[in-house]
């Protein structure tokens, strides 16, 4: 197995273990990490999940679909999350995550919280790496 794709998984399966939290819900004394919404999310853990999976599996698509999968859902969280931050409406926002720990506090605009922050970070960064690599395979077999 050569480094990238080492590289790959490793931040692959620290972004489960990080969105897995979101699952089952983490408080840090008296505050909120991130609360437990598997109703709302659980599909997209089992999807991100499967896609892994499929990538370690059977890797000529599932790289593929790993990269796909990766893309749709920084896209849906760029808009259900920075979106709001650039353009607005902030107060809904503000409200349904009041109570959880924030790295930028704000009462007039919407920030996303601590989890949230980290969640895209690892989300961006899985895809990251395994663009490079897909583009690093490509250049191996052209060589």
């Amino acid at each position: 197995m050569n480094k990238k794709k080492k590289n790959a998984i490793v931040v692959n399966v620290f972004l489960m273990i990080w969105f897995f939290m979101d699952m089952v819900g983490l408080n840090i004394g008296d505050n909120i990490l991130v609360t437990s919404s598997y109703k709302d999310d659980g599909i997209f853990f089992i999807i991100l999940v499967a896609a892994f999976v499929w990538f370690v599996i059977r890797e000529n698509i599932g790289k593929y679909v790993l990269v796909g999968w990766l893309f749709i859902w920084f896209a849906t969280q760029f808009y259900f999350h920075w979106y709001f931050t650039i353009f607005g409406p902030w107060e809904g926002k503000i409200n349904y995550f009041a109570n959880t720990i924030k790295l930028i506090p704000s009462s007039n605009i919407y920030i996303p919280d601590l989890y949230h922050i980290v969640l895209h970070v690892l989300i961006l960064a899985s895809l990251i790496s395994m663009i490079t690599y897909c583009v690093c395979l490509k250049k191996e077999k052209i060589i």
